[in-house]
């Protein structure tokens, strides 16, 4: 895999950041196709977050790490068996300098940080800073020099390395560059340690021991936290012992102090969520499932959304651009393509699809057909997500394939390196696919899941297909970028589906039950009793391709998502303000109008 350098503009490099009020860090953030530092879906939302903010001119700025090895490139032989490979780029070739380093103080010796410079340009030229921390610096300890090299690589020793990285050297950079932000927003645990270096930033020149509880509760009004994750094991902990050797024991002591220790360990969630005023899960129902697993503090939700401009395929963009051109601005004028004629919706989507299989056809040989009902199924494979749960029963699947007169299933995702239960999942997905050939039932699982085979799925499947045990869907992404382009899903009563959901209009639930074989009946019954009878009637699926844009795709955007993060969690009194104001005036105006 080559980089070439970023097509993003650098129009002034060294602009002051000083003024920046909000800093936003997330251990991975998805900044563009040609650079491998993200994963999945949670550097994809906080890629999309950086973009939506550039777009809608917030004042803010970016740390994460730089990542020089990637998270990894995935193989699959005949059978299915995953092996991987480092993605390996050049930081030095690619990005500018930021021009700073600090010295950060962990394993009883000191590191030196250097950071690079990736700018998110929004529409109207407004610039979000990202600055990418590199520990690859001339005088650093040989294995130091690797800590940021792999995205969620190595053990939990190396990781809490990258996690004091991340907060610790995060906070001082900022610094350096002349930033006091006045909220530091935490994208999950893994920046926990922030307000760590806010508390030592307070108190300095004076040691982290002599902390008070004024100084913790200082910390915490500039703070804001994100969790992702309803699983406990989803968590990030860490043992005494490494917390010791690597922050120290006065950085640990203050840690105990301020009761962020759960269960015998230096548990990140609960580090965060002690030094933060505003605590946010990312659907609506993985708020509730979030506050019932940390009932001592009040936790928010604020729905997911995906960056509009980013995940409508060309086609759309052109037509949008010509009809409703104010949508790349504000996404609320998605709800105007109900002025487009269905019929050019659909055949809009069209060309997407055809474009999705005209790569399968580049990438495997296989030429798929445009007119049969084509499903999609993209997603880290992890065994609650649950891929192989529509190939519970072939017989089944085979018979409503033959009574649709075909159906195509394409599927891809990477699992963990370390995952071996993932990647099981996956050689019993390609044994089944093996035993389903049929002429009229096709499975294909695409390798190398990443941004550009992820845009294309959801940009031109017909169905897009989630199936995770409920309630472990915290919110999901990939659905909503299948909706801006028109594509209804089926899909568990779970994330973000509990809000997207308008049965028989922008998609179809499958009922939830424990039982995994009831499950996928349910999902089979639904697939041939509403699906694809609604596929066979060209004039009402065409109306299901709008619905899902206007009302799906004006409501889960990032757009909507980080303007509620401003009022509701950065800014919430000057918010109030100016809800207040509004309310005056319109007070003014109706007496003036009496």
């Amino acid at each position: 895999m080559s980089f070439a350098s970023s097509s993003h503009a650098y129009p002034n490099p060294s602009f002051d950041i000083s003024d920046r009020k909000v800093a936003y860090f997330s251990m991975e953030i998805a900044l563009s196709k040609s650079l491998p530092t993200y994963s999945g879906g949670l550097g994809m939302l906080a890629g999309d977050t950086l973009r939506s903010a550039a777009d809608t001119g917030v004042s803010m700025v970016a740390i994460s790490l730089v990542h020089r090895r990637g998270y990894f490139e995935q193989h699959l032989d005949a059978a299915g068996q995953q092996t991987e490979s480092d993605v390996v780029w050049s930081p030095e070739s690619t990005l500018p300098s930021a021009n700073q380093t600090i010295t950060l103080r962990m394993q009883n010796r000191d590191i030196t940080l250097c950071a690079w410079r990736f700018d998110v340009v929004g529409v109207t030229g407004h610039v979000i800073p990202v600055f990418l921390l590199d520990a690859d610096v001339d005088g650093n300890d040989p294995w130091d020099q690797h800590l940021t090299d792999h995205l969620y690589g190595g053990d939990t020793y190396y990781r809490l390395c990258q996690e004091t990285i991340l907060g610790l050297g995060g906070i001082h950079l900022l610094h350096a560059l002349g930033c006091q932000p006045e909220v530091c927003h935490m994208n999950e645990g893994h920046a926990a340690l922030l307000t760590i270096g806010l508390l030592e930033a307070r108190l300095a020149p004076s040691p982290i021991y002599a902390a008070t509880d004024a100084d913790a509760d200082a910390i915490k009004q500039r703070c804001v936290f994100t969790t992702h994750t309803p699983v406990p094991a989803g968590h990030d902990k860490f043992g005494i012992d490494q917390m010791i050797q690597i922050l120290g024991h006065e950085r640990s002591s203050a840690i105990e102090r301020f009761n962020c220790i759960h269960n015998g360990l230096l548990n990140m969630t609960y580090l965060a969520l002690r030094f933060s005023r505003y605590v946010n899960g990312v659907a609506m129902l993985h708020g509730k499932v979030s506050q019932q697993m940390f009932p001592e503090y009040q936790v928010h939700a604020i729905t997911n959304g995906v960056h509009a401009a980013t995940w409508l395929a060309q086609p759309f963009q052109q037509l949008f651009d010509k009809e409703i051109p104010s949508w790349r601005h504000d996404n609320q004028y998605f709800r105007s393509v109900y002025g487009i004629e269905a019929s050019i919706i659909d055949a809009t989507h069209a060309v997407s699809k055809q474009r999705l299989f005209d790569t399968v056809r580049q990438r495997t040989g296989l030429q798929f057909d445009p007119d049969i009902l084509t499903l999609g199924f993209a997603r880290r494979v992890a065994t609650y997500k649950r891929a192989n749960l529509v190939l519970y029963s072939p017989e089944r699947l085979i018979a409503i394939a033959e009574r649709l007169g075909g159906l195509q299933i394409l599927m891809a995702g990477k699992s963990h390196p370390a995952d071996n239960a993932g990647k099981s999942i996956i050689r019993g997905i390609f044994t089944a696919a093996a035993k389903l050939e049929h002429s009229k039932l096709r499975v294909l699982y695409l390798e190398n899941y990443d941004w550009e085979l992820g845009e294309q799925l959801t940009n031109g499947v017909d169905v897009w297909l989630n199936t995770p045990l409920r309630p472990y869907e915290a919110s999901g992404t990939s659905g909503m970028k299948a909706a801006l382009n028109g594509v209804p899903s089926l899909s568990i009563m779970d994330g973000w589906w509990v809000e997207g959901c308008a049965e028989n209009i922008t998609g179809w639930c499958i009922e939830n039950t424990e039982d995994e074989v009831a499950q996928a009946e349910y999902l089979y019954d639904k697939l041939e009793n509403a699906v694809a009878p609604l596929y066979r009637d060209k004039v009402l699926w065409a109306e299901m391709r709008r619905h899902c844009i206007a009302m799906n795709g004006t409501f889960f955007n990032t757009h909507r998502m980080l303007g509620q993060y401003v009022s509701n969690a950065y800014f919430p009194a000057s918010a109030s303000v100016a809800a207040s104001d509004q309310i005056v005036t319109s007070e003014v105006a109706q007496a003036v109008l009496v």
